[in-house]
């Protein structure tokens, strides 16, 4: 898999462009390939204002990668990921481009339950040591990267007091964190109320739901 990041330098010069012809042209010759587009509204965010901007350079580079994903004939399957997804211009989002949106929701119980298990074994740690159970019920609106980063902080708790990570290293270092739900549940709500009739849940127990 192939990751492909859009992005600006401080000076306002478009760096991806570059990028784009290199990561086009690698992925078509070593397809079949799943090419990935990281944040990809970060990069393309000011196309309408590019000819004052930037002398139209992200117009053009928006132009290539729209010719590209319409005409390709390579076996190329291109994935990007957006945290605004209405900031993309609309074209990009037509059938025969991106052919499916999918929201990516915040963990349910289970989906949490299991990242717990891989973060804690990842840190090289016996997951059926922690009630794991107990642990994604106390997360509850955590995301992925919320999970981890408490994993990590009852990590340090657990070696300044020079001991094993224990339950309660987890339990206290959850209960300290506030999630990005609570502190943006306005922004949250927003984003959800405009997936829930525009983009297909990408966890299948929600589509079930």
């Amino acid at each position: 898999m192939l990751e492909f990041t859009l992005e600006r330098d401080a000076f306002g010069v478009f760096v991806g462009s570059h990028l784009e012809r290199k990561a086009i042209h690698v992925a078509e010759s070593v397809a079949p390939v799943v090419l990935w587009i990281d944040e990809i509204e970060k990069g393309l965010s000011g196309v309408k204002s590019s000819d004052s901007s930037d002398s139209g350079v992200t117009a053009r580079v928006f132009g290539t990668l729209l010719t590209w994903l319409q005409e390709k004939t390579a076996p190329a399957f291109v994935v990007a990921t957006a945290n605004r997804i209405d900031a993309l211009p609309p074209e990009l989002l037509r059938k025969g481009r991106f052919d499916e949106i999918f929201f990516v929701d915040l963990p349910e119980l289970p989906e949490r339950r299991e990242i717990f298990e891989i973060h804690v074994r990842r840190r090289r740690r016996d997951p059926s040591a922690y009630d794991l159970d107990a642990l994604a019920r106390d997360a509850e609106g955590f995301s992925g990267a919320e999970i981890e980063q408490a994993i990590v902080s009852a990590l340090y708790d657990a070696f300044a007091e020079r001991t094993e990570l224990a339950q309660r290293h987890l339990v206290r270092a959850i209960g300290e964190t506030k999630p990005l739900s609570t502190t943006m549940s306005e922004e949250i709500d927003r984003v959800r109320d405009w997936a829930r009739t525009r983009t297909r849940p990408a966890s299948k127990r929600r589509a079930e739901a």
